[in-house]
């Protein structure tokens, strides 16, 4: 198994982040506008669809495993892309300083295929969203991200 891992640090509370990451309108703010379900409770389920120039390219659906107020956020991949299923995307939360470090991790890739290396590069690009979001108010969720072929 092989994971992809970021890390980030935010000028802002942990608690600001962690609101960013379970809310509909936070996560809608950083990932994709096209968000629906809930993110703020255990057992939950969020769903997430990307376009590109106005056409749907695909989604991902999650299942909320665990949350901790201002610590950590823990999702299963139950649906989506095939190399997604049964992966957990991760964000662990600590208070240095001013800032929240951010460590993200979508774990448990079955390979190191080519779609993984595309996909290490669009979270790298969403977590600076996150930070922009948090820091500023404006994000650049989907389908305004940084576009890094003619699909996404």
């Amino acid at each position: 198994m092989v994971d992809i891992l970021h890390k980030v640090g935010i000028k802002a509370r942990a608690e600001e982040v962690y609101k960013a990451l379970t809310t509909r309108d936070g996560l809608a703010g950083w990932w994709t506008t096209n968000t629906r379900g809930e993110g703020n409770v255990a057992g939950g389920a969020i769903d997430f669809r990307f376009s590109v120039d106005g056409v749907e390219m695909g989604g991902c659906e999650v299942k909320v495993l665990e949350l901790a107020a201002g610590r950590q956020v823990l999702w299963q991949v139950v649906g989506g892309p095939a190399e997604w299923i049964g992966t957990r995307i991760a964000f662990e939360l600590r208070q240095q300083g001013e800032y929240c470090i951010v460590l993200f991790k979508h774990q448990g890739w079955k390979e190191p295929v080519e779609f993984m290396h595309h996909c290490s590069t669009k979270w790298a690009i969403f977590m600076m969203s996150l930070k922009a979001l948090v820091e500023s108010g404006k994000g650049a969720p989907n389908p305004d991200d940084v576009r890094i072929d003619e699909r996404s």
